[in-house]
This record gives C-alpha cells, sequence and structure tokens, in this order.
C-alpha cells in the first residue's frame, strides 16, 4: 500500500510535534552545523530537533519521489459570492513531476476566478510600496505565468502568478529561473501589500 498525500501530511504532522515535545533525539547534531558560535547559541537540544525533524522530512520527500505521490493539496477560496477550487503545493512536501502540469491546468479555472470577482476593482503590485497598474498590465503578467494561486483577504483578492519549479517559485533567490509575482485587487489602496 503506497501513502496518499494526506496520509503523508499527518504523519509530518506527528513527527513535528514528537520532535518538538523531545520525543526524537539526533545525537551530535551541532557537528551539522559549521557555524560553532551559532551552534552553541541554539544548544544542543534545540538543534537535535531541527535536524531530526529535517532529516525524516527529507525521507518522506524521498518516499514521494520513489512512489509518485503528489504534493499537491486542493484549496478552495471563496469571495464576493464566488467560488474556486485549486491545487497548490503543500509546505512540508515537494512536487513529483506530474504536479506542475496539475498546477497549470487549474489556471483557467483560477482565471475565471479571478475576473469574476474582481469586477470594479482597483489593481496593484504587491511589494512594499504597493504600485497601482492598469488591467492591460495584469493581462500581460496573467499570460506569461504558468500558473495562479489565490488568497483572500478580508476587502481583497490576492493572485499570485507563479513560473518555474513549484517547490522554490516563493522565494527571492530562485529568481529569475523560479519566481512568483503577486497582484492586488482592492476597492481603494490595498491593506497588506507583502502577502
Amino acid at each position: 500500500m503506497v501513502y496518499t498525500t494526506q496520509q503523508l501530511i499527518q504523519i509530518l504532522d506527528q513527527e513535528l510535534r514528537a520532535t518538538w515535545k523531545g520525543e526524537r533525539v539526533l545525537l551530535s547534531s551541532s557537528d551539522r552545523l559549521s557555524n560553532p558560535v551559532i551552534a552553541k547559541a541554539l544548544g544542543d537540544e534545540k538543534l537535535s530537533k531541527v535536524f531530526a525533524y529535517q532529516d525524516f522530512q527529507r525521507q518522506i520527500h524521498q518516499y514521494q519521489q520513489e512512489h509518485q505521490v503528489s504534493g499537491l493539496v486542493w484549496s478552495q477560496c471563496e469571495f464576493r459570492g464566488n467560488l474556486v477550487r485549486f491545487p497548490e503545493l503543500h509546505h512540508q512536501l515537494v512536487p513529483i513531476s506530474s504536479d506542475k502540469d496539475i498546477l497549470i491546468s487549474a489556471k483557467p479555472s483560477v482565471l475565471d476566478f479571478w475576473w469574476k470577482s474582481t469586477a470594479s476593482m482597483i489593481f496593484w503590485q504587491a511589494g512594499h510600496d504597493p504600485l497601482q497598474v492598469e488591467i492591460d498590465y495584469v493581462k500581460r503578467a496573467i499570460d506569461d505565468a504558468e500558473w495562479l494561486e489565490i488568497t483572500v483577504g478580508q476587502d481583497e483578492l490576492y493572485l499570485s502568478l507563479c513560473w518555474g519549479d513549484p517547490k522554490e517559485c516563493h522565494y527571492q533567490w530562485a529568481w529569475p529561473d523560479s519566481r512568483c509575482e503577486r497582484v492586488i485587487a482592492a476597492e481603494a489602496t490595498p491593506r497588506l501589500t507583502n502577502l
């Protein structure tokens, strides 16, 4: 029997809880950290917890690859009476080769939800200082994106435009090969701009 994505998430959650309770011990964990000052500041107990969980998570990721268990979970988003279900990579898992195709195939339904939900709203490019952008900019950015992710705020809708490796796209260091830019739809100036 091969474990499912949901079962792997439950296993990881259980292991994380057990690790932080001190039920998992990794000896000589301070040897793994190349900076002795940081190792001493954190202490062997904390380092042991971090590395024990990382080792376990690495084994789960290998299991995913060997058995082709998807790292995607399905999220549901509702805004202004509109509803969409879309796949996204779970933060504790890695994508398998077919996961990116699933993300890409969901782009039309996410896009349909975005346009229905943002009628008459103002668009902003997310960042430290949000920049108001025109609808043509948003359309071009959407066309360039490989897949889309949606996040709902209280009165705002956030569209993530993603490219490259699903596991790396949210990290600045992965640019330009993988990236994720965000557009915000709001009635006025958005409240949360770095979401």
